[in-house]
Formats: structure tokens, C-alpha cells, sequence
């Protein structure tokens, strides 16, 4: 590989063969590229499914009506209506669809996005370990080219498992709503892109100046599970505790959450999805700039 990319004056030398290498690791390995696949229909299957929240406004959850002196047919029907539309109008006005399920997916969509990304910190350790970056440092290609082939590589592993949660989600009976369009898909792959962008580039700098996996891996686990709780993926902000709402308004996952939801299965407004673009779009530069920047200064042999 590093004579394919050993000799050039272009500042982008060697992006696309580093980029390509690290793709093809990926589907050349079956059993993380099987795990790749499996671990989105898990996370459907198991937490989209087995999480039935509607099924707790149901009329045997309710105490027993006990009406004194006894309602009339009339009153009986209009109790039975209003007690039957209740769970419909919950979930609602709550989660902003009618099950569960269809605003969970759209979180574990940037929660695989998420987890994908991790994999880009353990790739520069590798590299590093075994010596393929102290030959890559010996040729022409820039630090740049090195650290960004990295997040462009993790964030394309990032958009094929997004979209095998969206695929799956359709199979398990997502409902969207009416915003959504063909070129909905376009809008989500952008927000994912995004985001996967700013998130490998933040596990990517952590791992400019390990040789520990066991480090990046508590790293990645102390980054990724506030990330996610600490957001809109499971459980909607205004819901949560006053001490977390800060949080969760000021993290980027938050962000990629809401747009994914108006894109596939709001029926609302889409004006806020130029702010949830801003952010998510801002975070991606800033993090991939910091990044680069580091790669100049940790990237050493």
C-alpha cells in the first residue's frame, strides 16, 4: 500500500488509496463486517421492540372506574372514547408519533453512527502498533491526508450500518410521516455524514499518541454512553431533569437526532432543520479542523 502512495507534490496524495485500505480491511474481515450488520438488527429487534411504552396507557393499567350514582349508556360510551384515544394522544404529544418504536429507530440511527465511528480510534492504534503509520510517515503523504482518510474511511462505515438500521426499521414497521420524500434519504445521509465526521474526528485525536487499545477503549466507552443518554435519542428533552436539558441542548447528537426524526417520521414543520445543519455541521468542522491540527503536532514516528 505504501507504494501506491509514495511520491507526489499534491496536498491530497494518497487520500483516496488510505481511505480505500481502510474499507477494505472492513469487508474483507466476514466476522466484524457479519457483527457490523447483526448488531443494528439486535438493537432494533431487542430495544426498538421490547420497549412497548404505549402499551402502558392501556385501559388494564388504569384503576377501576367507580361512578356514584351509575352512569348512563351515554356517559358509559363517551368515558369508553375518551379512555380509548388517550394512548393515541400521549404518545403524541409526548414522543410526537403514535408508537414508540418509530421515534426510537431514528435515535439508534445516530447510535449506530455513533458506535461506528468508535472503530476509526482503534485503527490509528493498529497502525501504529504494527508500524504502518511510521512507513506512511517515511513517504510523502501528509499528516493530513492520514488523519482525514481515517474519518472519511469511519464515516462511510457509519452511513452503510445507518442505513441498514433504516432499512430495518422499515422491516419492523416504522411509520413515517408526511415530510417524508425520497429526498428525505439525501437529507439523512447528510446529517449522518456530518456527525460521523465530527465523532471519529474527536476518537481520532484521542488516539494521535496511544499504543493502548485498553486506553482508547475506556475513552470510547466514557464518550459515547453520555453522549447518547445525554441526548433526545431515547427520551424526548423537555422530559428530562432541569440539570440535564443544558446538556442535552448543547450536545451535537441531539441535533443529528432531530433531524433524522423530521426527515422520516415528522409531519410537522422543517424550519428548524437549517439549525439542526448549523450545529451539527459547525461541530463536524471545528472537531475535523482540531484534528488535522494535532495530527501536525502528535503524529510522529
Amino acid at each position: 500500500m505504501t507504494s501506491n502512495v509514495r511520491d507526489s507534490n499534491n496536498p491530497l496524495h494518497g487520500l483516496g488509496a488510505l481511505t480505500s485500505r481502510e474499507l477494505i480491511k472492513w469487508f474483507k474481515n466476514p466476522v466484524v463486517f457479519v457483527l457490523t450488520v447483526a448488531q443494528p438488527i439486535i438493537w432494533m429487534g431487542l430495544l426498538g421492540k421490547g420497549i412497548n411504552i404505549s402499551g402502558i396507557f392501556t385501559a388494564g393499567h388504569f384503576p377501576a372506574l367507580t361512578l356514584t350514582p351509575p352512569a348512563t349508556q351515554q356517559q358509559l360510551l363517551q368515558i369508553s372514547k375518551y379512555f380509548g384515544g388517550l394512548q393515541s394522544h400521549i404518545m403524541t404529544n409526548v414522543f410526537g408519533v403514535t408508537d414508540y418504536f418509530s421515534f426510537l429507530a431514528c435515535g439508534i440511527v445516530i447510535f449506530i453512527t455513533l458506535l461506528a465511528t468508535t472503530y476509526s480510534a482503534t485503527s490509528v492504534v493498529l497502525d501504529r502498533r504494527f508500524g504502518f503509520i511510521d512507513k506512511l510517515l517515511s513517504t510523502s503523504v501528509s499528516k493530513s491526508v492520514i488523519v482525514v482518510s481515517k474519518i472519511f474511511a469511519a464515516t462511510l462505515r457509519a452511513l452503510v450500518q445507518a442505513f441498514i438500521v433504516i432499512g430495518i426499521a422499515f422491516l419492523f414497521g416504522l411509520k413515517v410521516g408526511t415530510n417524508f420524500t425520497p429526498l428525505s434519504i439525501l437529507g439523512t445521509a447528510a446529517i449522518v455524514f456530518l456527525f460521523g465526521m465530527g465523532m471519529s474526528s474527536i476518537f481520532i485525536t484521542a488516539a494521535l499518541r496511544s499504543t493502548r487499545i485498553e486506553t482508547q477503549s475506556a475513552f470510547i466507552n466514557f464518550v459515547t454512553i453520555p453522549l447518547m443518554f445525554a441526548s433526545n435519542a431515547f427520551f424526548p428533552v423537555n422530559l428530562m431533569p432541569n440539570w440535564l436539558q443544558p446538556v442535552a441542548n448543547a450536545n451535537p447528537t441531539s441535533y443529528a437526532v432531530d433531524a433524522v426524526r423530521r426527515f422520516i417520521i415528522d409531519s410537522g414543520s422543517l424550519n428548524n432543520l437549517a439549525v439542526d445543519f448549523a450545529y451539527v455541521g459547525t461541530f463536524a468542522v471545528i472537531m475535523t479542523a482540531i484534528s488535522i491540527v494535532l495530527s501536525w503536532k502528535f503524529l510522529n514516528k
